[in-house]
């Protein structure tokens, strides 16, 4: 009986020591799988440095306007900046009397933009106005202005600069006050009288 115990007691290592072999194989494959996921990983970054590294934008915002009336009482605005090119912005005339607004979507070409004529097709009547440009938020800028400014336009700076109403990340705005008449109002306001031309 003695002989019995030891036999199957012999053959319970030997099975026990099999299980454990086994375990030892299946941990000498995971290194390896390990390795191959690792060696993926490390491809991408390879293929990364082919697209250039485009620097964030680093300056303060500059927007300059000019407007000038034309001889049918349209508006038409002129602006200069050092924003990217192809920034979307957006122009607004509002009339400061009855609130009303005449707005257009440009880009940047060459340093600057365009908009208008602004206003109806009898002309704009004498009062108050205000043009405002506002740069656009992130999400609606092309792929090469966002690389500049970022994808919630964070590398934007300057007094002109603001959180976006919609907490969509920062955005520009500027201003500018004018009156429209044939004769120079008197004023306390700085402000730009356009006569037509």
């Amino acid at each position: 009986m003695t002989a019995w115990y030891r036999a199957m007691g012999a053959s319970l290592l030997l099975v026990w020591l099999a299980g454990c072999s086994g375990g030892e194989e299946e941990t000498a494959s995971e290194p390896e799988e390990t390795t191959t996921a690792a060696e993926t990983r490390e491809s991408p970054p390879e293929a990364t440095p082919e697209a250039p590294e485009v620097p964030p934008f680093d300056q303060p915002v500059m927007i300059d306007l000019s407007s000038r009336l034309g001889s049918d009482r349209r508006l038409t605005v002129e602006g200069e900046t050092n924003l990217p090119e192809a920034t979307r912005l957006q122009v607004i005339v509002e009339r400061e009397l009855s609130g009303v607004r005449w707005r257009e979507r440009v880009s940047v070409e060459e340093g600057g933009f365009v908009a208008g004529p602004f206003g109806p097709g009898s002309g704009l009547p004498d009062g108050g106005y205000r043009v405002t440009v506002d740069v656009q938020e992130g999400s609606v800028q092309p792929r090469a202005v966002r690389d500049r400014l970022g994808e919630e336009n964070e590398h934007l700076s300057g007094p002109l600069v603001q959180q976006s109403r919609h907490g969509l990340g920062q955005v520009a705005s500027y201003s500018q006050r004018f009156l429209v008449g044939s004769e120079t109002r008197r004023t306390l306001d700085h402000v730009e009288v356009q006569e037509v031309e």
